[in-house]
């Protein structure tokens, strides 16, 4: 299967380059002040212009206004919205709506009963992200390096393709699209050497190891008709 990779809470060029040259899809950008990963605007702006087109470039906003995201287009030039707070379903269309570009919306999951107010959010965002719920006491919506039980995506019926994120690290990527078949990943934290430090080598790790897993996987899809075909000659 072919898989899309994003590399969230990128704050300096050295951290971009190595998303660049390991072959990342996408690059998020954070504007939450409370995040190590924070970006002030002309920094974004640098990155988001030296990053030339070549991958998607994703703001990840935290409840923010429309003042505060207006400012934040306008500097930036994002090609996706990321909602990462509690904006609700009317709140993520009424954001698509005015500002015009595609937007992502975060849904925490810590067990079977978030997966209820999925179908809401799926009907009104370009694309949903499944993040862990954030530990109790923690200050970031996100980011906070803890998975969530992948087996509780068997069998999610959703009308766009989702994205995987929470935990996510260059060890554990390969096991979590194996139980997910998500076509799309995203890290932040598993990619660190401290919060907010991206750390090349690990970049270029995580993206060789999502692809791995993704050819691996298409591979087996492949085999799977050729083996039935084969049965089907020998039992006729």
């Amino acid at each position: 299967m072919s898989i899309d990779i994003k590399i969230c809470g990128l704050k300096t060029s050295k951290a971009l380059d190595a998303a660049l040259a390991a072959g990342a899809d996408m690059v998020g950008m954070v504007f939450f002040p409370k995040s190590p990963r924070h970006l002030d605007l002309a920094t974004a702006a640098a990155l988001a212009k030296r990053a030339g087109g070549r991958v998607t470039v994703v703001a990840l906003t935290v409840d923010a206004d429309d003042a505060a995201l207006a400012a934040m287009i306008e500097a930036v030039r994002p090609d996706v919205l990321q909602l990462h707070g509690a904006e609700t379903p009317a709140r993520v269309a009424a954001i698509r709506a005015r500002f015009g570009l595609p937007v992502w919306k975060a849904v925490g999951i810590a067990g079977p009963e978030d997966l209820a107010g999925l179908a809401a959010y799926d009907a009104v965002a370009d694309r949903l992200l499944l993040d862990a719920k954030p530990p109790k006491g923690a200050v970031l919506p996100g980011g906070n390096g803890v998975p969530f039980d992948w087996n509780l995506l068997t069998g999610l019926d959703l009308s766009k393709p989702f994205m995987l994120s929470g935990g996510l690290t260059p060890e554990n990527v390969e096991e979590a699209l194996r139980l997910t078949h998500a076509p799309a990943v995203d890290v932040s934290s598993g990619v660190e050497s401290a919060p907010g430090v991206k750390d090349p080598a690990r970049i270029t790790a995580f993206i060789r190891a999502a692809r791995n897993a993704a050819s691996s996987d298409t591979a087996t899809a492949a085999v799977k008709p050729a083996l039935s075909s084969n049965q089907t000659g020998i039992a006729s």
